[in-house]
């Protein structure tokens, strides 16, 4: 059990020990690796993990507001989703359900329960019915079967693949993904005994040829942060079906209304909420959606990991989903124009955005996507100097991490999220001295225009 990353820890040990926690309680539908325990004490062979994750797709039932007829439009999902007609005391909106556990009235509710199978709350971390809201709606507008919400996003991320590993597997990434992501699956991963190849982005015959017969997935980013680069979901479908290997995509800064990866024949679909979901830059929230059982298997770790969303950040994240698709649709403008203005700008040395002709995955932009976000990426001519008086010369932006707020902020990758690396390593990922990132609120634009330009001015001491 050394913790030095030479030995892996002993999974089996907590898997049995999950089992038999799980066979305590009939009513779950876990399926051990000795087989389904059936009446009589027989046991239904299991179906290899394999089999089991890589099932024939059901037919998708996504989830309909009370009353519609047929599937609602966009806008009704983001407002009624996954609510029932009828609320406590007539409210309105979802009441938050703020309790961490949940009173059994006598002992034959709680036989109901553990013995046959009653569906009810018990124990906050098993689940609070604001937070199921929450998870209906999500799945209803990404076009998931079940979704899984989380307190972050990272907290997303790293259940998900903690649930589809095991010692001795194999993973694939691109080297796009986010920093933090990139560095768990590289650096924390090897600790259990999982191996990760990071391959170019975009490269697919490396991803092709990246994949061993104990891969378990391709992760991927589509866009990704920085440059905004889309992946052609329609050859990663194609790659994982020929090696029969599962597929992630991390589609936070597309949201379900620009990209919904699922559509494609993606496994599985991850969004920071924290970001455009929520929107209103006061929260932190992740999700994870998809097929029943892959999501089924998520949330068993989930239960076991923690990293629950509270009841009133669940709130909050209804809240703002029910303006998403309004406030998206100003991010998507705002962005293309502000991507427009700054391709023409003398002081502008390079402008990355799915939506401009001039960006390397127009093409495929266009075929994938209905909107291209509100974050910009661009280069200034000149040099760290110019980059750092250019924000601070900004007045209406806020210097910040973080996008698909209501605020529009701005953060210089080199001094920030790379702070860590020298000057070398940051240009060999291509983050150079210049490189701004723009995440556009849904203020007027031609204030944040105005105020880019005079920052610009400013940056060039004149």
């Amino acid at each position: 059990m050394g913790h030095d990353g030479k030995s892996a820890c002993p999974l089996r040990y907590w898997r049995t020990l999950a089992a038999c926690a799980t066979l305590s309680r009939p009513h779950s539908k876990r399926v051990s690796s000795e087989g389904r325990l059936m009446p009589g004490g027989r046991r239904q062979p299991a179906p290899s993990e394999r089999e089991f994750l890589m099932a024939k797709r059901k037919p998708k039932q996504p989830q309909q507001p009370p009353g519609s007829r047929g599937k609602a439009g966009f806008s009704t999902r983001a407002i009624h989703a996954g609510e029932d007609r009828a609320r406590y005391a007539d409210s309105i909106t979802t009441p938050i359900v703020q309790t961490s556990t949940y009173a059994f009235k006598n002992s034959k509710e709680v036989e109901d329960y553990t013995k046959h199978g009653k569906e009810r709350f018990e124990y906050g971390r098993y689940g609070n019915p604001t937070e199921k809201v929450a998870e209906r709606r999500l799945a209803a507008l990404g076009g998931g079967e079940d979704c899984v919400v989380f307190g972050s996003g990272m907290s997303a991320i790293i259940t998900t693949i903690l649930a589809l590993v095991r010692s001795n597997d194999h993973i694939v990434i691109t080297d796009d993904a986010y920093k933090k992501t990139l560095e768990f699956c590289s650096a924390y991963l090897q600790r259990f005994g999982v191996d990760c190849t990071i391959v170019p982005f975009g490269d697919y015959d490396a991803i092709d040829s990246a994949v061993r017969p104990n891969t378990r997935f391709i992760f991927s980013e589509s866009p990704t942060n920085p440059y905004l680069n889309i992946f052609d979901l329609d050859r990663l479908r194609e790659i994982a079906r020929r090696h029969q290997v599962l597929t992630l995509i991390d589609a936070t800064f597309s949201t379900p209304l620009n990209q919904r990866p699922l559509e494609f024949g993606v496994d599985l679909v991850l969004h920071s909420c924290t970001k455009y979901l929520a929107g209103h830059n006061d929260i932190l929230a992740g999700a994870v959606l998809g097929r029943k059982e892959l999501v089924g298997e998520i949330r068993k770790m989930h239960k076991a990991i923690g990293g629950v969303i509270d009841p009133h950040c669940c709130y909050l994240l209804l809240r703002g989903l029910k303006t998403f698709a309004l406030r998206m649709k100003i991010h998507n403008e705002t962005g293309m124009r502000i991507a427009r203005h700054l391709e023409g700008h003398p002081q502008i040395k390079r402008v990355y955005y799915p939506g401009l002709e001039s960006h390397p995955y127009y093409a495929i932009a266009q075929a994938q996507m209905s909107g291209f976000g509100g974050v910009v990426t661009f280069e200034i001519r000149g040099t760290i100097k110019t980059a750092k008086r250019f924000l601070d010369s900004l007045k209406l932006c806020y210097i910040a991490p973080s996008l698909g707020g209501v605020e529009t902020l701005i953060t210089h990758p080199a001094t920030v999220s790379y702070y860590d690396c020298t000057r070398k390593e940051r240009y060999a990922l291509g983050i150079t001295d210049t490189l701004i990132r723009l995440a556009v609120g849904i203020e007027d634009a031609d204030d944040i225009i105005a105020d880019l330009d005079q920052a610009l001015h400013q940056s060039t001491g004149a």
